[in-house]
């Protein structure tokens, strides 16, 4: 049977994120794919931080969802360090299914929108002063950070005056 990377990025694409409704892919954590001879497919993934609690659940899917698609191959996955993951390896569709679910994505500053190529990326720091941060579901700026830690140990909670919502955001590293 010969397996292709897009084929095994298409079974990866239907794998969510354990703690957030985001692909893998979407999400940027698949570092790399390899396809050595044997029948063996090699998945490296970032975690988004150290010590991610959800790293035993996502290789358990990555090997069931392989294995449904390729019988006859046998999966491997392994956690890597390198490239670091950063909110900036978060994809455009990653980001708009965040948003739908009420999580931001910290990305830009100096005014850069997220479609303007030709902005300086200058990283966000994590500072309730400096950071305006909009609101995921009425697109205000009215919003604070409520807490440096939210749910997980990559996100952080911020609350809109304007419309009273909570949401959360990726945290900018």
């Amino acid at each position: 049977m010969s397996v292709t990377a897009d084929q095994v990025i298409e079974v990866l694409q239907t794998i969510d994120d354990p703690e957030m409704p985001i692909s893998i892919v979407e999400l940027g954590i698949v570092a790399d794919i390899r396809l050595p001879t044997g029948g063996v497919i090699e998945v490296d993934i970032t975690p988004t931080f150290v010590g991610c609690p959800a790293l035993e659940m996502i290789r358990n899917n990555i090997v069931d969802a392989l294995a449904q698609r390729f019988a006859d191959a046998q999966a491997r996955v392994r956690f890597v360090n390198k490239p670091v993951w950063s909110s900036e390896r978060i994809t455009p569709a990653g980001r708009e299914r965040l948003r739908a679910f009420g999580v931001t994505v910290a990305d830009r500053m100096c005014g850069a929108s997220a479609d303007d190529d030709a902005a300086p990326f200058v990283p966000l720091t994590i500072s309730a002063e400096s950071a305006v941060v909009p609101c995921p579901y009425c697109d205000s700026d009215r919003t604070r950070m409520e807490s440096p830690f939210g749910p997980t140990r990559c996100r952080m909670i911020y609350y809109c005056d304007a419309c009273r919502n909570s949401f959360e955001q990726i945290k900018p590293i």
